[in-house]
């Protein structure tokens, strides 16, 4: 069974809305080092609509630039949206229908593990339906006040710390796993 991850760029008051405009100041070779193994461990993106839509504005316009970028551009995405009638970028298909069964089929196929970046709704649903498998929180040393946050208040979950890595910039992966109960 695949493993399905949720990767966020998250502030210290729970903010992940417009993280280009507050993460960059803190980007350094180890938290590239820690995104790449992220990206090169898993062959399957999930986005919501609003996500796929900003990756698939920019990252074609980046291939041949990088392994990074060609790696994005030649992975499968999975697009989980009831507007969104097609998806052209490359390798990029829609999840129409019943989430659980979708998500469920995608993790029974064989693998690497599937990455969802961003995407609140996205990610409020399968929390919703128990589907997280894991979660990788780069939390970042800032405070933003406002923007949007990663949960609604009342959303309740168990999680299990299985590592915690700090970067020299101050920003730190926390990463949990589905805990018990």
């Amino acid at each position: 069974m695949r493993t399905l991850i949720v990767t966020e760029f998250i502030s210290l008051d729970g903010v992940i809305g417009e993280p280009q405009d507050w993460s960059f100041p803190y980007w350094g070779d180890d938290i590239a080092e820690f995104k790449s193994a992220e990206l090169f461990g898993s062959d399957t993106m999930l986005l919501g609509r609003v996500t796929y839509e900003g990756f698939a504005a920019a990252w074609p316009g980046r291939a041949g630039a990088d392994a990074f970028a060609d790696y994005i551009n030649s992975m499968e995405k999975v697009v989980v949206s009831n507007t969104l009638n097609e998806a052209t970028w490359q390798n990029s298909h829609l999840l129409k229908g019943d989430l659980t069964a979708g998500i469920n089929e995608l993790k029974a196929r064989d693998g690497k593990d599937i990455v969802v970046h961003g995407g609140k709704t996205l990610v409020k649903s399968l929390l919703e339906r128990d589907l997280v498998d894991r979660w990788h929180l780069l939390v970042y040393p800032v405070m933003l006040g406002t923007g949007l946050k990663l949960f609604d208040e009342g959303t309740t979950a168990k999680l299990k710390l299985v590592e915690v890595r700090p970067f020299a910039s101050g920003v730190v992966a926390m990463i949990y796993e589905r805990g018990e109960g």
